[in-house]
């Protein structure tokens, strides 16, 4: 049992990852102050002056983790993990934290954030490939500062970008909430909707027709559509995040695969949706980063209900380069402790763990994406 368990752990440590959905790492230096906000994802203001990003699940894994990529001890003070960090450029971070991450593919949200490595430069950094996944939300902002008929100019965007890109990505939870009408508008709500948002400079989409537009061309584009689920920050009204808000409009899909992002604290109603659709996936990215040493029971929670073929790997790792680096980590140490619980328990066989390793971390986006095939 000894060394079917230890064979076990080699494999989730050393398998090759592909990142389904990420973003860039920070390009430019900033202050402890910078660093620490990045460690709370939910509050959208400079964290309180006695409040500190290191005391957090996130902040201890950085500390356990990170430092030793530093060349620190695990568990080292939030002082001395400073000192050590500012030592280095962002870039050089990167170069540090990102290939070892272990991942071979990156899809790249390339919607938000200044001052971050593109698709490019991630690639550059990282030694992995890169691969666009557009923002609709970003579209729908360019058609609208484009002239001319908005559902027109939203529509060749979308299909020039889209040419390029492997997946579309909505921040529906984000704008409107799933709760609510997504059929498709008629052209004559569009039109009129989109006049009323040039009028008032086409900036930040929250008007629902538009967004309900949005998600149904991305449909015609058949390329993956990703929605974030779940938590995120504050921004986000939570319990509009639920994905069963989304039946109606996932019995109306198709084929197109929609992938729900994060799903925290929604993990096992995304779970369910993924067995009831052929066409649904999910993964637990970002929630994986700030649940830290409780990763374990939240992928076990992902095994519950959803089938193995329809789990994806991601870390959703956006400014600091730890991020990106951590949620390979995390997800290998506690994807690791639950499947030994499950050989140890005579559960599972020692070969169909691995099998289902290799399922979540790069078989399963292989097929979605349809990305080349590699020796993994």
């Amino acid at each position: 049992m000894a060394s079917d368990l230890s064979a076990l752990a080699q494999h989730v440590g050393e398998v090759a990852l592909i990142d389904q959905h990420v973003h860039g790492c920070w390009l430019t230096a900033g202050d402890r102050r910078r660093f620490e906000n990045a460690l709370n994802e939910a509050n959208t203001e400079p964290l309180a002056e006695f409040d500190s990003g290191f005391d957090s699940q996130l902040g201890f894994a950085v500390r356990t983790h990170c430092g030793p990529i530093l060349g620190l001890p695990k568990h080292i003070d939030p002082q001395s993990y400073w000192d050590r960090r500012r030592q280095f450029s962002e870039a050089e971070l990167a170069r540090l934290f990102l290939p070892a991450a272990g991942v071979s593919d990156w899809l790249i949200d390339t919607g938000i954030g200044e001052g971050i490595a593109d698709a490019l430069e991630l690639s550059a950094l990282s030694g992995g490939c890169t691969h666009e996944v557009i923002r609709l939300e970003q579209v729908a902002e360019q058609a609208a500062q484009a002239p001319g008929d908005y559902a027109s100019a939203f529509k060749e965007i979308l299909h020039r970008r889209g040419a390029a890109a492997v997946a579309t990505k909505s921040i529906l939870a984000y704008r409107a909430g799933f709760d609510g009408d997504l059929t498709e508008p008629s052209a004559s709500q569009v039109a009129e909707a989109a006049s009323r948002w040039r009028d008032t400079g086409g900036v930040r989409l929250c008007d629902r027709v538009l967004l309900r537009f949005g998600l149904h061309q991305a449909l015609r584009l058949g390329k993956p559509l990703q929605f974030h689920v779940g938590f995120g920050d504050r921004d986000c009204d939570l319990h509009k995040g639920n994905p069963l808000y989304l039946l109606d409009f996932l019995r109306r899909s198709g084929d197109t695969p929609i992938v729900l992002l994060h799903c925290y604290p929604y993990e096992r109603e995304a779970g369910y949706l993924a067995q009831a659709f052929n066409n649904v996936y999910l993964d637990g990215g970002l929630s994986v980063n700030y649940l830290g040493a409780r990763t374990p029971a939240f992928i076990a929670r992902l095994l519950e209900l959803a089938p193995f073929r329809k789990i994806l790997y991601s870390s959703d790792g956006f400014g600091p380069a730890e991020l990106h680096f951590l949620g390979a980590t995390l997800w290998r140490n506690g994807l690791h402790r639950v499947l030994r619980g499950f050989v140890e328990d005579g559960d599972w066989s020692e070969a169909d763990a691995i099998r289902v390793v290799d399922l979540v971390a790069h078989d399963n986006a292989v097929r979605v994406y349809r990305l080349a095939e590699k020796t993994y």
